[in-house]
């Protein structure tokens, strides 16, 4: 269906990436260097850009998120997850006078499938805001896909003409999906690849790509290098901050040991690796002691994890940096059971965590220059299993910054449905946008050419070249 990555490189962005090797010669080891000849930044980043991916891990029920509001389309909702009678709350289904508050209006009165209209779920007061102010779009039912798929290919038995993605409804490959682009054990994320080409235009190289929340594959490249942050800011090598058997001298060895030069070239990579990260501790530690955002964020992991990045983005000219990629996560989406209960509450963590976010960017003077988007493991079904959802594909997002075109949905509506051609059964969406012209978009705005696309989204070559104009 598509060259490998590797082979979308032509010869002239080969020698364009090796010219500007020179930057990165004080930052990389060798081995590093040679890999990177065919990777390095292809865009001249004068300004200051970062997109911002918040994961919600489990599978977040799309339904109750962006939730049918008008009186016909929300009855086929209602019915379908079991609401009350006079279209109250029951079941799975929320009572339509819950949404009131966060109903939608899209900007030039926007038409959808079956005229529909929306609603966001009820927690999300501060995005309904957003999205009236012209901040945050709707991107309707994305998913994974290696290449478009009408229901009949879906349900053809040739998948030679009609792949699908590795292990559909399974959370760790689809996981491994959205963010890389290939099934679990994937090593490279797209985000990782954006800041393989952004390498050069940063000072700090191994400030590129930051995960706020632990390891993950989605900021992790061919060069670039993820770097963890804590919400307290670096995370120190905790075996050289105290003395262990309360000898300094043992400190002292171990952390002699660990960086020091070695004749093996892994061992050498990882003392020099290992070497940045106790110097870079200073110089984030110092750069983050000076921006401290006024605007309040609430106590969840991810508002804490949301207000480190703002603070990094407020260090951004201290630490050297024009482009950067970020990793937030949240979990506790895959709600088979007690969505009713569950899901308020991570909506209200969302709600409150983004809000912030937004504010704290307006604050520090950079909201036009900062993309944040929502992605999931996928949908959920439209039907219930008396208590939950059960795992899905495609799913609505979120998408939020000074520099969205907001205030509108984007992609195609599906029908409240369990028997239209929009869905594989049990209200599972067959995805009309893919991931990769979603990530299309997001790369084109961040500074990369349209011929660089292929190399860091592998199959973007089978969708037509139209992309999301949300931005």
């Amino acid at each position: 269906m598509s060259a490998s990555p590797s082979k979308l490189w032509t010869r002239r962005l080969l020698l364009q990436r090796a010219a500007q090797l020179g930057a990165l010669g004080a930052v990389y080891p060798l081995s590093i260097n040679l890999a990177a000849i065919g990777e390095a930044a292809a865009f001249d980043a004068t300004d200051y850009k970062a997109l911002v991916c918040i994961f919600m891990y489990g599978g977040n029920d799309y339904a109750n998120t962006v939730v049918p509001f008008d009186n016909s389309n929300y009855d086929l909702y209602s019915a379908i997850r079991g609401g009350g009678p006079g279209r109250t709350r029951g079941g799975i289904a929320l009572g339509q006078d819950e949404l009131a508050a966060t109903a939608l209006a899209p900007a030039g009165g926007q038409a959808l499938t079956d005229n529909l209209q929306y609603a966001l779920a009820p927690e999300l007061t501060g995005l309904k805001t957003l999205f009236d102010a012209g901040q945050l779009a709707v991107q309707l039912n994305v998913g994974p896909l290696i290449v478009p798929l009408t229901l009949a290919q879906y349900e053809s038995p040739n998948r030679v003409l009609y792949p699908l993605p590795p292990k559909l409804f399974s959370h760790n490959d689809q996981q491994s999906t959205w963010q890389s682009l290939g099934g679990e054990g994937s090593t490279v994320g797209w985000g990782g690849r954006l800041g393989d080409l952004a390498l050069s235009s940063n000072g700090n190289a191994l400030l590129t790509c930051i995960s706020a929340a632990g390891n993950a594959v989605f900021v992790a490249g061919r060069n670039a290098l993820q770097y963890q942050i804590s919400p307290d800011g670096a995370i120190k090598v905790s075996a050289l901050q105290s003395s262990p058997y309360g000898m300094d001298s043992v400190r002292d060895a171990l952390a002699a040991l660990s960086t020091q030069n070695s004749a093996q070239s892994l061992e050498n990579d990882y003392a020099v690796v290992l070497r940045r990260s106790i110097q870079l501790e200073g110089v984030v530690n110092g750069a983050l002691a000076g921006v401290n955002p006024t605007t309040p964020f609430d106590a969840s992991p991810l508002a804490a994890q949301m207000k480190i990045v703002a603070r990094l983005i407020g260090a951004s000219t201290a630490l050297g940096v024009k482009r950067q990629v970020f990793f937030v996560s949240i979990g506790g989406f895959d709600n088979h059971n007690s969505l009713m209960q569950n899901h308020p509450g991570l909506m209200a963590q969302l709600n409150g965590a983004m809000s912030s976010f937004y504010q704290a960017t307006v604050e520090l003077g950079v909201a036009s220059n900062i993309t944040t988007f929502t992605a999931s493991d996928f949908g959920r079904t439209l039907t219930s299993n008396s208590d939950g959802s059960d795992h899905g594909w495609g799913s609505h997002h979120f998408v939020m910054g000074g520099a969205v075109k907001g205030g509108n949905f984007y992609g195609t509506a599906p029908h409240v449905s369990v028997n239209t051609d929009d869905q594989v059964g049990q209200g599972r969406l067959l995805p009309s946008t893919s991931v990769d012209e979603f990530a299309a978009t997001l790369a084109l705005w961040f500074g990369v050419s349209p011929s660089e696309l292929p190399g860091i989204l592998p199959n973007i070559g089978n969708f037509g070249g139209s992309y999301p104009g949300f931005l």
